[in-house]
């Protein structure tokens, strides 16, 4: 499909990005701080760390298909609000719990609020993306993301050195409450009625496109999850440096080339983001040391810049307007199997050999789902044409 000419960056699209970036600044809050927090006040070990980072993707995992269902049926806005709020919540009580237990929990509260607020975000972005334009769609708006991981860290830095663990958990309590603020005044997006009935909650040719972006999430949450603590153990001055440096690479890039995923095949583009993101775990792995570290988290935030352009923009063209929100709940749930599989499987290898070990694991990861990708690109090449519209051009 030719790229439209229609424009992009309306108020609708403006609004929906400034919300998820409050929103996403106060997941880089806890990015930062929980691993510290759980290692340190609480008193657990690594692997605790990667239980508790890992824990809210079990709910969110359940939850995905339903928030799909429910923005086709309440609307996105009321499910961004919810999201954000419920979020919010879930910060607010991190300061009072005291045990491993209890903070799993909350992240498991925070699991729903995540589900809500990302598949209503993303259904929402299908709906005002000119057609076409689904990459650059998604690399402008996921900026939001990204900054948000760069700059939260920095942020909750800041908020511990000034006053302790708790001013940082309420800083990050509102941003999100700014989230739900924006979200509110956000306009619903017109959707004409499919008159098919109520859609799948599951979006199965979403499926295997999602298994090999499970595979980038899972292999790179070992950066996120163990950042913080890894900087400290090699004696990285600036602790938040490296994922400061991860968010910021992953923006540089998604604004730079931002419609390569509309001009490029996105299955090829897809696998080599998966192999530069294992090789940047492999540098981290195999150099343990400040210039190696932040060589890797350099190499894997570039494939991480295309990896989600990439499979998003090919999950969606499988999908009617009207399967846009399944399509999105599927999609999203494989990013929670990847983000909760990942810190809680590595978490374990960390606590038992150590963070390099980690790395190295998530970087096969990473090169099985390179090798799985590429079986889809050459499986698309071969295949006869899609018998209907709905799926013309998804590879």
């Amino acid at each position: 499909m030719a790229p439209s000419t229609e424009r992009l960056l309306t108020p609708t699209f403006i609004g929906l990005s400034i919300a998820e970036l409050a929103y996403f600044t106060a997941f880089g809050v806890a990015i930062y701080t929980l691993p510290l927090y759980v290692t340190g006040p609480v008193g657990s070990n690594e692997s605790g760390a990667g239980l508790a980072f890992g824990a809210f993707g079990v709910t969110a995992l359940i939850c995905r298909p339903f928030a799909g269902r429910l923005a086709e049926t309440l609307g996105r806005r009321p499910l961004l609000i919810f999201g954000a709020l419920t979020s919010g919540v879930g910060m607010l009580l991190m300061p009072v719990v005291g045990s491993l237990a209890l903070i799993v929990v909350v992240r498991l509260l925070q699991g729903v609020a995540e589900a809500a607020f990302f598949v209503a975000g993303f259904a929402m972005l299908a709906d005002i993306a000119p057609p076409g334009r689904t990459g650059e769609a998604l690399s402008y708006n996921s900026l939001g993301l990204y900054l948000g991981i760069a700059l939260g860290p920095v942020l909750a830095e800041v908020l511990i050195g000034v006053g302790a663990f708790a001013t940082a958990w309420f800083g990050a309590a509102a941003l999100t409450v700014l989230a739900a603020i924006i979200s509110a005044f956000l306009p619903e997006p017109a959707r004409t009625p499919s008159g098919e009935g109520p859609t799948a909650l599951i979006h199965r040719p979403a499926i295997p496109l999602s298994l090999g972006f499970f595979a980038s999430l899972a292999a790179v949450s070992g950066v996120l999850a163990f950042a913080s603590l890894y900087s400290e153990q090699i004696k990285l001055s600036n602790t938040s440096l490296a994922l400061f440096l991860y968010g910021a690479v992953v923006v540089l890039c998604r604004v730079v080339f931002a419609k390569l995923p509309d001009r490029l095949p996105v299955l090829p583009l897809a696998t080599g983001s998966l192999v530069a993101i294992g090789v940047g775990l492999g540098l981290m792995a195999l150099s343990p040391s400040p210039l190696g570290f932040l060589a890797g988290v350099v190499a894997s935030a570039v494939g991480v810049s295309f990896s989600t352009p990439a499979f998003f923009a090919a999950i969606f063209a499988t999908a009617r307007p009207s399967e846009r929100g399944a399509a999105a709940g599927t999609a999203s749930a494989f990013m929670d199997l990847g983000l909760g599989f990942g810190p809680a499987a590595l978490g374990l290898v960390a606590g038992a050999a150590g963070i390099p070990w980690a790395f190295a694991v998530g970087g096969g990861i990473a090169f099985l789902g390179a090798a799985w990708t590429l079986h889809l690109t050459r499986r698309a090449r071969v295949a006869p044409p899609a018998p209907t519209p709905s799926t013309e051009g998804s590879l």
